[in-house]
């Protein structure tokens, strides 16, 4: 059986593990869920490294949701790196899922994206896991979390 580390923040304005648990129970079995939940964006790649040493997941989904101020956009650029660290530690994916509150124009807008970026960011984990070919499928097609995919440069033959 699997395991999935998911970590997300109190800082967060959503409850983005909610949204990432429910697709991601939607998307099939053959995994457990261990969770963390802590303050801060940048105490998410300790988090990580605790889901893997302690809880011994495959992957991590990290959730968090940096607000708009300048030192925000900041704290969320060192954090990544934070991540990034920790991925290369275990040799294991962490996929990121961020929302800046910039993005949305406005709270309901804020909400529908935090819960619908999370819910695709789960759908990516769970392909890692189980179906990385279904990730293959859609290399090159501009596809987005949260808003409308981009679309490819140039369409397939």
């Amino acid at each position: 059986m699997k395991r999935i580390g998911v970590a997300d923040t109190t800082f967060a304005r959503v409850d983005m593990a909610s949204a990432a648990l429910l697709a991601l129970r939607g998307a099939g079995t053959g995994f457990r869920v261990y969770r963390r939940t802590v303050p801060g964006i940048k105490d998410l790649a300790v988090a990580c490294r605790q889901l893997f040493q302690e809880d011994s997941v495959d992957l991590c989904l990290v959730l968090g949701m940096p607000g708009p101020a300048e030192l925000d956009k900041n704290s969320a650029f060192i954090a990544s790196l934070g991540l990034q660290f920790a991925s290369v530690l275990e040799g294991k994916p962490i996929v990121e899922c961020f929302v800046h509150e910039g993005e949305a124009r406005d709270a309901r807008e804020l909400d529908h994206l935090a819960r619908r970026r999370a819910e695709e960011h789960a759908l990516n984990a769970y392909h890692l896991l189980f179906r990385p070919q279904e990730l293959a499928r859609h290399a090159g097609e501009g596809l987005r979390q949260g808003f409308a995919d981009a679309g490819p440069v140039r369409p397939r033959r």
